[in-house]
């Protein structure tokens, strides 16, 4: 009777045939420069750590086109992106990277205004004319929704420019948050409430 304990070699092929997480995410991101060079990689996306949570950072070869945050749920961010963007959706950092230094920036208080291309073909009409005015409002102050309605050019606007606040596709790279009630009371945020003060103390402790 033999009891021959040497390694059978069927397990190396096993072993050598389960990729590694290193080895997938070199795979990817290969797949994903190739799909860029290739021109067929539409909406670029990664996540920046925050104070907050999570954010979802997505780009076109227009701009930075979406940032989420947790709360919002990402997939259902990467979704609709697909829905109204494209399809050709990857995670890659090559658009993305200089959104993410610039908010990690932010975020450390080294920065207070951002100089990124943006792509807003997620938002029209009267909500885009409000969208594009809230990088007026300097750091570390606040407007009112009637004002900003009046920078946009319907002065009777108040609830519209609430209501494109609430869809803003880029929160904190177009500052919402800096847009409250006329009462000094903050208002609603896509990332909540406590965000949104947060984000203003934050600023105005700087």
């Amino acid at each position: 009777m033999t009891n021959d304990l040497s390694p059978d070699p069927l397990d190396d092929v096993v072993a050598m045939s389960v990729p590694t997480p290193a080895h997938l995410a070199a795979l990817h991101a290969r797949l994903a420069t190739r799909a860029e060079e290739d021109g067929v990689l539409d909406v670029s996306y990664r996540t920046v750590d925050s104070p907050f949570g999570p954010l979802l950072v997505a780009a076109t070869v227009d701009g930075v086109v979406r940032v989420a945050f947790e709360r919002e749920d990402h997939e259902a961010v990467l979704d609709h992106l697909a829905r109204e963007v494209s399809p050709r959706i990857l995670r890659s950092g090559r658009r993305t990277d200089e959104a993410a230094r610039q908010l990690d920036e932010y975020f450390a208080a080294r920065r207070r205004a951002f100089d990124l291309p943006v792509d807003l073909r997620l938002v029209h009409g009267f909500r885009r004319s409000v969208i594009s005015h809230l990088p007026d409002i300097a750091y570390g102050s606040t407007a009112s929704y009637a004002a900003v309605a009046s920078s946009a050019g319907n002065p009777n606007a108040a609830r519209a420019v609430g209501s494109a606040c609430s869809h803003n596709p880029l929160p904190v790279v177009l500052p919402c948050h800096r847009v409250v009630r006329s009462d000094g009371s903050l208002g609603q945020y896509l990332g909540g409430a406590q965000v949104k003060a947060a984000l203003l103390a934050m600023e105005a402790a700087a």
